[in-house]
């Protein structure tokens, strides 16, 4: 089992810095390229910008709950909701799952 973490490539795991702009606000969020990738494939699939996407999450994170704690920490939960969902056949999904963005829920 510890092959199957061990042995993955490195440049998942390096941490990357990116600034952004969310809600008229510049911050900058730093995770893992693992987790950057996964943000940048679940923006594609929404036909957004990865800074579209963020800001919508955001806001929505804050419509629903009032504040948003630890924004980093929700991407990198939403990049295992994401990867937890696709890892399971459409089929089996078809009409039981709320949008990705609900995620947040």
């Amino acid at each position: 089992m510890c092959h199957l973490f061990a042995h993955q490539p490195q440049r998942d795991y390096e941490s990357q810095t990116r600034s952004l702009r969310i809600g008229g606000h510049c911050t900058s969020i730093r995770l893992e390229m693992a987790f950057w990738d996964t943000l940048e494939e679940i923006a594609a699939k929404e036909s957004m910008s990865l800074g579209k996407f963020l800001t919508t999450l955001y806001n929505e994170v804050l419509d629903h709950h009032g504040e948003v704690n630890n924004f980093a920490s929700l991407l990198r939960c939403s990049c295992l909701i994401y990867r937890s969902r696709s890892s399971v056949p459409v089929q089996e999904f078809k009409g039981t799952v709320a949008p990705i963005l609900d995620a947040a829920e």
